[in-house]
């Protein structure tokens, strides 16, 4: 198991962080894949309107996802530092803390976002004909946070130590058990949309216990039961103030995001599920991103850890030439290849099919143009998080948000429904600009704090 740990401190960067996050992005389309077929399955099988009941669950779904990765992520990046200066007792007491805090969080999460569900729906003015399906589809996810949680935590841990593999192996598992479960639980059981919910959470607990089977063989994670104490409240204060500025952000995205949703309920079911279709190949376009994203965060931590922060800046130049070929080619699959991608995700009448496929296919068109913009974003918030500041990547998260939601209710009025296509573009253009600014002054501090240290 231990070959599976990377130090990343020494070696080529751009080797270091393409072949870290190749494990990841294979990963994460597996894990796209619980979107995919949930989608596909509820679309053909379920017809239209359960479509857009998908789609209007999408970004309260997405929001206790952000907050749940902030947290875990957040905690991952001192794992990292820690593993990276050899501190393999200090990285045992913030594994145990970080667990607890996990713990605390899921039960808070779980009960408040029961209680919110409907009311957030009603303000939403999600349509009454699917109402009912997408409040039952977020009751059975948010019943599942406790395990969503574990899972994140504990690829958070791996990935902390360089070990990209193992998560990889987890989404394999889970993704072919939510395969087998959509079909049995939608075609065969006939139990619709809350079949696709249960199959997505039953297939996240596979890949939780698959993930702790192989933690629980890491030596240097042997941990004892006074690793779980939170009587130190230095350290999970520390971790708190590291977690919960990325779960504000991704609460604050997602919040935007549902303005979006408000906006685009009202242009009625076939536009809502045109634009769920596109939606959810969202991680699809992404998922090279945000593995190269994770992979930024573990190689800048452990290099801060080790206090080579010129090798933090050559990462960041080959991350960004990397990924910037990749949505490259991204893109061009999508502009090409994207009618028949998003036919698989829509039934109905040939007229409902023809009018669902135009407004789909417009919105991926525009998202996948603007790639590029999306791949930098994530190389520089990761840099920024992986050297221990969550707060400016905060401050690009309200920028998303202000842009976002700015573009979602003016530009309708000027230039009619396809004016909210561009508010995911407007919101990636204000963070980058943050960001990049925000990076430079980040690692010029971390220069100044070594000189001075040392």
């Amino acid at each position: 198991m231990a070959s599976r740990i990377k130090n990343m401190t020494e070696g080529s960067p751009s080797t270091l962080i393409f072949s870290f996050a190749l494990p990841l992005m294979v990963g994460n389309i597996f894990q796209q894949l619980y979107t995919v077929v949930d989608t596909m399955v509820v679309g053909k099988a379920l017809g239209v309107g359960a479509l857009a009941a998908l789609g209007a669950a999408d970004w309260l779904n997405w929001m206790m996802l952000g907050i749940i990765q902030g947290f875990t992520q957040g905690f991952g990046i001192l794992m990292a530092q820690e593993f990276g200066a050899g501190r393999h007792n200090s990285l045992r007491k913030i594994v145990g803390n970080s667990a607890v805090l996990s713990l605390l969080s899921s039960v808070a999460l779980l009960g408040t976002g029961q209680m919110l569900a409907r009311p957030v729906l009603f303000f939403l003015q999600t349509p009454p004909e699917i109402l009912h399906n997408t409040l039952l589809y977020l009751r059975i996810m948010y019943l599942g946070v406790p395990v969503v949680m574990a899972y994140n935590l504990l690829a958070s841990i791996l990935r902390a130590l360089g070990d990209g593999r193992t998560p990889l192996h987890a989404m394999v598992v889970a993704s072919l058990t939510n395969i087998v479960l959509d079909l049995l639980f939608v075609l065969v059981f006939r139990l619709g949309i809350a079949g696709a919910a249960a199959a997505t959470l039953i297939a996240q607990l596979v890949s939780s216990l698959f993930c702790l089977y192989h933690i629980r063989k890491i030596e240097i994670l042997k941990l004892a039961a006074s690793d779980f104490s939170l009587r130190e409240k230095r350290l999970p204060l520390r971790l708190l103030m590291l977690g919960f500025p990325m779960a504000f952000q991704n609460a604050v995205i997602s919040i935007g995001g549902m303005i979006v949703q408000f906006v685009v309920n009202g242009f009625g079911v076939v536009f809502i599920a045109g634009f769920t279709a596109t939606n959810k190949l969202y991680g699809v376009l992404e998922v090279a991103a945000t593995s190269y994203g994770y992979s930024m965060v573990t190689y800048a931590g452990q290099n801060l850890g080790a206090g080579r922060t010129g090798r933090i800046r050559k990462g960041v130049r080959s991350a960004i030439l990397i990924a910037l070929l990749t949505s490259l080619v991204i893109a061009l699959i999508m502009i090409f290849a994207g009618k028949i991608i998003l036919g698989w995700f829509i039934s109905g009448t040939p007229e409902e099919f023809k009018q669902t496929l135009r407004i789909a296919y417009h919105y991926l068109f525009i998202m996948s143009v603007c790639l590029p913009v999306l791949y930098i974003l994530h190389i520089t918030r990761s840099a920024i998080q992986g050297m221990g500041n969550t707060v400016l990547p905060l401050v690009s998260g309200i920028a998303e948000f202000v842009m976002r939601a700015s573009a979602a209710v003016f530009l309708p009025m000027f230039i009619g429904e396809n004016g909210i296509f561009y508010a995911e573009i407007m919101a990636w253009t204000g963070a980058v600009i943050i960001l990049v600014v925000s990076y430079f002054a980040v690692i010029r501090k971390a220069e100044q704090d070594l000189k001075i240290a040392g």
